[in-house]
């Protein structure tokens, strides 16, 4: 048995015209990731604490998502509006514009929150969910944690003004980014522009979404705005472009339209500068590896995830993948068994490495074969 190396070429590139050679984006803190890399391309302090504003009402919508998935709330099922729900609808703030003691579907409350972005809606989803905001703001704080958001705390469900309300940009990419990975049907809401809300005892109310992005002609599909007078204005952004997601966060825009202009700059920045490069899909094979005295002597291998890599555009010559292990590998051979690693390169730099696994289990031959199949290796170098 012997290390065996085979060298992969991936041609799968998205090319998307010249590069800038570098960028200055006008706000306090901003990120920008490439969605199915993960891989983040440019940060500008993204651990810096911000006020969420309302971008806390991704987090809100998930946890309505993450029940509904799990079968423990209905789209039609109702909730009664609370007099504390009913006065964020007069007092200024964006609302849905709910009266007390309406009775009001899940689907419509959710839909109040992303397209209209009402504050109202929030309160009246939170307590018809967990009883009061506050235990719903538990809930969201330990949703943030479980899915890595280290350095934020939910105290509210809309995002109004609270100092005890705060997160940063690298926590509300991961919000975003599990938003579209876990509930993809229910995030084409972010991308609707409008929003038509029949409501009880009065006539129907049209809002438009407040996502400067959905009206321009770009890709953009979410996700959400925010505002306050101390932070300034705020954007959680996805675009998606010929199969290739970005999404971008920033935080400290001066005004709605530095808001919109430097989130397109961020988007447009990760497009033209890098490639998206597909290594891998779960569960197709990849290639074959060699078995020794197996019934078949070769074996298929795939890996259990997808594997995407983003590069600088241009620095396609720079990339190699490889397969190695050591081999052939004797049978019998288990489905699913490890059998070689997938081991990735840039710039002779290893940038990642992952298990190839046996894609169907692979018996042995019986004994007479087997010194068939060795005699033939001894002659011949077969195997």
């Amino acid at each position: 048995m012997f290390k065996k190396i085979i060298t992969l070429f991936i041609l799968n590139l998205f090319f998307y015209g010249q590069a800038y050679s570098n960028i200055e984006i006008k706000a306090r803190t901003a990120i920008l990731q490439d969605f199915l890399s993960g891989e983040i391309l440019f940060e500008k302090e993204p651990d810096r604490s911000i006020y969420p504003a309302s971008m806390t009402k991704i987090m809100t919508s998930i946890i309505a998502f993450d029940l509904i998935k799990s079968g423990d709330l209905q789209l039609d099922e109702k909730f009664i509006i609370s007099e504390k729900a009913w006065r964020l609808s007069t007092a200024g703030y964006s609302s849905m514009f709910v009266m007390v003691n309406d009775e009001v579907s899940v689907e419509n409350l959710l839909k109040g929150i992303i397209v209209a972005s009402g504050n109202d809606a929030c309160i009246a989803l939170a307590e018809g969910i967990a009883g009061t905001e506050e235990e719903f703001a538990i809930m969201m704080t330990s949703k943030a944690q479980e899915i890595g958001m280290s350095n934020t705390n939910f105290s509210n469900s809309s995002g109004i003004n609270d100092p005890d309300n705060y997160s940063t940009v690298r926590d509300i990419m991961l919000m975003s980014n599990y938003l579209i990975k876990e509930h993809p049907d229910f995030y084409e809401w972010f991308s609707e522009k409008e929003f038509t809300w029949d409501r009880t005892g009065g006539d129907p109310i049209t809002q438009g979404n407040r996502n400067p992005l959905l009206y321009k002609n770009f890709g953009a599909d979410g996700i959400k705005t925010g505002y306050l007078a101390v932070e300034r204005y705020s954007l959680s952004s996805s675009i998606m472009r010929k199969g290739r997601r970005l999404i971008a966060v920033g935080s400290g825009f001066e005004t709605k339209n530095a808001r919109s202009r430097e989130s397109l700059k961020l988007l447009t920045y990760g497009l033209t500068n890098f490639d998206l490069i597909e290594i891998s899909k779960s569960d197709l094979p990849l290639d074959n590896v060699e078995v020794w005295q197996g019934k078949e002597n070769t074996v298929k291998i795939y890996t259990k995830e997808d594997i995407f890599k983003t590069i600088k555009k241009g620095q396609k010559k720079k990339l190699k993948v490889k397969v190695v292990y050591d081999g052939p590998i004797e049978a019998p051979v288990k489905k699913d068994q490890k059998v070689a690693k997938l081991k990735i390169i840039y710039d002779q730099d290893l940038i990642g490495e992952y298990d190839l696994l046996a894609q169907k289990k692979v018996d042995k031959v019986n004994i007479f074969s087997r010194l068939i199949k060795s005699l033939n290796y001894l002659i011949w170098g077969d195997v």
